[in-house]
């Protein structure tokens, strides 16, 4: 088996390395990659790559993530994130290939509190979340063989996160105020390449297109900025690790106390039902990948 792997070096790309590595020969690319064009910017680039590495399966971990940016530079934005993903739909159809591509939360408005299933109606607030959804249109209407793996608040213990400003803030201040209207569930991208793997698997074993679809992929429970930040506190003075602000001098916020550029969902949470009945998947609790994460850091 052979898979094709794009945005190597992101945070569920990194991981991606690791997982996929078992499943067979691994073609992993980035943005730099001089042997095959890994750059999803370059559309006839991408096209090319596909047909002379001839993989079984194409993971797309490349995306255009800079939320605020999109909303000044929707025509790149929408280059990588619905432009490419079509492209790269076309190329695996034709090789016969499995795609497997990563969305978002972003898709769906944000309204209400029950957690989101795949046949929800759709409603992006951003440029970024209309591209995310313009890209997984293209992938289901042009490859068959496709997986579709909507997520959120993906962090990773390589690279910037959430977790780390929150620790780096509460050396520095004895208070923090963080948002707490916008509920959702932190999830590791160790997480999301382990499942990847095993889904991969499971449809290139399958039948058919028996597995195809949009998945949604979460860590299971919920929890608010707040008090994720709360809990990075907690786990970090039960490790010693000597803070400024204790997790009680966390203050809530509502959303509009911190103005962005694009809008961002208040409800951001994920049923993940129709992955754990499709793929025999238990999801673990948000508490314990950050947990991981965090004595990993620290």
């Amino acid at each position: 088996m052979k898979v094709l792997l794009f945005g190597k070096n992101g945070q569920v790309g990194w991981e991606l390395q690791r997982s996929l590595a078992p499943l067979g020969e691994l073609v992993a690319l980035d943005r730099h990659s001089t042997d095959f064009c890994g750059d999803l910017a370059n559309l006839d680039g991408i096209r090319e790559t596909v047909r002379q590495v001839r993989p079984d399966a194409i993971v797309n971990a490349a995306a255009y993530t800079a939320v605020d940016k999109a909303e000044s530079d929707a025509d790149n934005a929408r280059i990588i994130n619905a432009e490419a993903p079509g492209v790269l739909a076309e190329a695996a159809s034709a090789a016969g290939a499995w795609l497997l591509h990563y969305s978002t939360d972003y898709v769906f408005d944000g309204s209400g509190s029950k957690p989101w299933e795949e046949s929800d109606p759709t409603g992006p607030l951003s440029v970024y979340g209309r591209t995310k959804l313009e890209g997984e249109q293209r992938i289901a209407a042009r490859c068959a063989q496709h997986l579709i793996l909507r997520t959120s608040w993906v962090y990773a213990a390589r690279g910037g996160n959430f977790a780390k400003t929150m620790l780096r803030l509460a050396g520095e201040r004895d208070r923090l105020t963080v948002v707490s209207d916008q509920f959702g569930a932190p999830t590791g991208a160790d997480l999301l390449a382990d499942v990847t793997a095993h889904m991969l698997r499971s449809a290139l074993a399958g039948s058919a297109t028996g597995f195809a679809g949009t998945y949604h992929v979460a860590a299971a429970g919920e929890t608010s900025w707040h008090g994720y930040a709360r809990f990075v506190l907690e786990c970090a003075a039960k490790g010693g690790k000597a803070l400024r602000a204790s997790p009680d001098a966390v203050d809530p916020v509502a959303t509009s106390a911190f103005p962005t550029p694009a809008v961002r969902p208040h409800n951001s949470r994920l049923n993940t039902s129709k992955l754990s009945g499709a793929f025999g998947l238990r999801l673990p609790a948000w508490q314990q990948g950050v947990a991981r994460m965090l004595a990993e850091i620290t």
